[in-house]
């Protein structure tokens, strides 16, 4: 039973992750937690596994296109080294209560990022060296402490601020992923005995390959409705969230 589960939920998160974009770990998350009965620590750790295949199933591909950025994006990670890894660190001191109650917000705090609309593109401009340092120290600390990889900050700033088009923005921002919750896994290595790693496994290969028929036929649907549909989506989780964590429990 959770072998077809696990199935069913590598689907899921391969079509979010296929036709968003992004948003992996948001899914993923809740899952583990309250299908699999995972602790939030233990899910975040088994989260960052899967959010890194898909992540570089995306990535490598558009680094061969000359869609990144790599140079920011490798500075974003090591600045983000700090809090990723300090995350990591205190996560297990946290409550949970407070843990599932930060993650919500940022799950809110996502969704009003993906309703916000695309603007035109006009001239590059280059990151500031505050706004990098800024942004990196975020992004890490949502990978530390939530297995969150930050595609959905790290792609409107760089849209919004600093007018990288959406391709080189989502590209960057899957590499930035990519390593970032490649680095948070490694330094989850505490609580890697805490998961029964077949069914994370079983997720993160099956949402490779359903990410891959979705990201095909995503083209066919326009991405602002996706975006929307999943922004509501991911308020939903919140929500419940916030309810269980509060309320019911």
């Amino acid at each position: 039973m959770e072998i077809a589960l696990a199935i069913v939920a590598g689907m899921a998160i391969g079509s979010v992750l296929g036709f968003v974009g992004a948003g992996g770990s948001m899914l993923a998350v809740p899952i583990f937690i309250y299908v699999f009965g995972l602790s939030p620590v233990a899910a975040t750790t088994a989260s960052l596994l899967v959010v890194f295949v898909g992540a570089a199933s995306g990535a490598l591909p558009r680094i061969k296109q000359r869609e990144v950025l790599i140079r920011e994006a490798l500075v974003i990670w090591a600045i983000g080294l700090i809090t990723n890894l300090s995350g990591a660190y205190y996560l297990p001191r946290i409550p949970e209560k407070y843990v599932l109650t930060g993650f919500a917000l940022v799950l809110i705090i996502a969704g009003v990022s993906m309703l916000v609309p695309t603007p035109q593109q006009q001239s590059e401009r280059k990151v500031s060296p505050l706004a990098l340092i800024g942004i990196s120290l975020v992004i890490g600390a949502l990978t530390g402490l939530f297995g969150i990889g930050g595609g959905f900050l790290a792609i409107p700033i760089l849209i919004l601020f600093y007018n990288v088009s959406p391709v080189k923005a989502a590209g960057t921002s899957l590499f930035i992923i990519m390593i970032n919750t490649l680095t948070g896994f490694f330094a989850h290595y505490r609580h890697w005995s805490d998961v029964d790693w077949l069914l994370p496994i079983i997720i993160a290969l099956v949402a490779l390959v359903i990410s891959r028929i979705a990201s095909h036929r995503s083209s066919k649907v326009s991405p602002a409705t996706l975006k929307r549909a999943f922004a509501y989506f991911v308020f939903a989780i919140a929500f419940f969230t916030l309810v269980e964590t509060w309320v019911i429990s």
